[in-house]
C-alpha cells in the first residue's frame, strides 16, 4: 500500500529539508575546492565542507534547527575567514581594497592614474576606499558592514550566512558584500515609504560599486507608489546627491585615470585583463567568440531592461553576461530575492460598516 498522508507529509518537512540542504553543501563545497586552482577558495572548501557536514549530523540529532545553522555558519564563514586573515591570504581584491586606502591617505586619490598591471588597478568608486582605510584586514569590516544591513531588515540569519553564495565571499573577498546589505537596506526603506533614508542607504551603496546603481530607480519606484511623486523625487535627490558627492570630485580630479579604473577596466576594454575570469556566459563570450565582448555588452543592455520586472533577476542575468565577472557576484540576486520572498505583500485592511436598518425593519445579520 501506498504511504499515508502523514508519512508523505514527514519525508517532506521542514528538518528533513534542511538536512538535505546541509548535506548537499558538504559535497558541493569540498567540490569547488578540488576544481579551483585558487588557494583561499581550497581552504574555504575544505573548512566549510567539514562545517557544513557537522551541520548535517546536527540536524539528524535532537538538537533545535538553529544550533546546526549556527554550526554551518562557525564552519563556513568565520573558522576560514579566521585562518586566511591568521595566513595573510586573501583574493585579490582586498589587496586592492587595502592599497586604494592607503592611496586615499597619501596622495588624496584611491587610484593610480596610469595603471599597468593588474595590480594597479581599481576598478570600484571611491567610497570602497574607505575600507581600506580602517584599521586590520579589510574583510572584518566588509562583511560586518554586510551583517549589520541585513540585520536591519530583520535578515541577519546564520542559514543565509551560512549559504555558500555568501560564505565564500565574506571569507576570501567580499567586496560586494557591503555593496548588496546597503541595496537591501536601501529597497526595504523604500518599501516602507521612508524616502530619504531609503535615498542615502543606496546613495551610499553607490559610492561604492556601479552593480548598486540599478537599485535607485528600483526604489524611486517603490516610494512613488506608497507615497507619490514627490518623495519619490526627494528618495532619487538624495541617492543621487549622495553618489555624486562621493563620486564626482575624483573623476573630475583625473577623467582619464577614472575611466581606465572604473569604467575600461571592469568592462574588460583594456590591455591588461581582469583577473574576474569565472567561467560565466559573458566572460566565455569575450574570450572565445570574435566580437564577443560586444555580444556580451549589448545583451547586458538588454538585460537591464530585466530591472523594471525584478531586481533580483536583471542582477542575476547582468552577472551572467559581464565580461569580467566572479561567481561572488550572485550574493546580489540572491540576498534581494530573500528579501522579496521574506517582505508580504502590502495588505489594505477592509472594515465593514453595519448600516443601519430603515424604521420597522431589522438589520440584517
Amino acid at each position: 500500500m501506498g504511504k499515508s498522508l502523514g508519512q508523505r507529509a514527514a519525508a517532506y518537512s521542514p528538518a528533513r529539508l534542511e538536512r538535505g540542504v546541509w548535506a548537499g553543501c558538504a559535497v558541493v563545497a569540498p567540490g569547488f575546492a578540488l576544481a579551483s586552482d585558487v588557494g583561499t577558495h581550497r581552504v574555504w572548501g575544505w573548512t566549510a565542507g567539514a562545517g557544513y557536514a557537522l551541520a548535517a549530523l546536527l540536524s539528524s540529532g535532537s538538537r533545535p534547527r538553529r544550533t546546526a545553522r549556527a554550526v554551518a555558519a562557525l564552519g563556513a564563514v568565520l573558522v576560514p575567514l579566521a585562518g586566511l586573515v591568521a595566513a595573510g591570504l586573501a583574493q585579490s581584491e582586498v589587496a586592492v581594497v587595502e592599497r586604494s586606502g592607503r592611496l586615499l591617505l597619501t596622495t588624496g586619490s584611491p587610484y593610480v592614474s596610469a595603471p599597468v598591471s593588474v595590480g594597479d588597478f581599481n576598478p570600484y568608486l571611491p567610497g570602497m576606499a574607505l575600507f581600506g582605510v580602517l584599521p586590520g584586514d579589510a574583510r572584518w569590516w566588509l562583511g560586518g558592514a554586510f551583517v549589520a544591513c541585513l540585520a536591519a531588515v530583520g535578515l541577519g540569519r546564520a542559514r543565509l550566512l551560512a549559504c555558500p553564495l555568501v560564505a565564500l565571499p565574506c571569507a576570501v573577498g567580499g567586496v560586494d558584500l557591503p555593496v548588496a546589505g546597503l541595496m537591501c537596506l536601501g529597497v526595504a526603506l523604500a518599501g516602507r515609504g521612508r524616502a530619504g533614508r531609503a535615498g542615502l542607504a543606496l546613495g551610499a551603496a553607490a559610492a561604492l560599486k556601479w552593480t548598486a546603481w540599478p537599485a535607485l530607480p528600483v526604489a524611486c519606484a517603490l516610494v512613488a507608489a506608497s507615497r507619490g511623486g514627490r518623495s519619490a523625487l526627494r528618495c532619487a535627490a538624495v541617492g543621487l546627491a549622495t553618489a555624486t558627492a562621493a563620486v564626482l570630485p575624483f573623476a573630475l580630479a583625473d577623467p582619464a585615470g577614472f575611466h581606465r579604473n572604473v569604467v575600461a577596466f571592469p568592462l574588460g576594454l583594456t590591455a591588461v585583463a581582469s583577473p574576474a575570469e569565472s567561467p560565466l556566459p559573458g566572460h566565455l563570450l569575450a574570450a572565445h567568440v570574435p566580437g564577443g565582448t560586444v555580444i556580451a555588452l549589448a545583451l547586458l543592455a538588454a538585460g537591464a531592461l530585466l530591472i523594471g520586472l525584478s531586481l533580483a533577476l536583471g542582477l542575476g542575468l547582468a552577472t551572467a553576461l559581464m565580461p569580467a565577472t566572479r561567481f561572488g557576484y550572485l550574493v546580489y540576486p540572491l540576498v534581494l530575492g530573500a528579501l522579496a520572498l521574506r517582505t508580504p505583500p502590502r495588505v489594505i485592511p477592509v472594515v465593514a460598516v453595519r448600516q443601519p436598518a430603515p424604521t420597522g425593519e431589522k438589520a440584517p445579520a
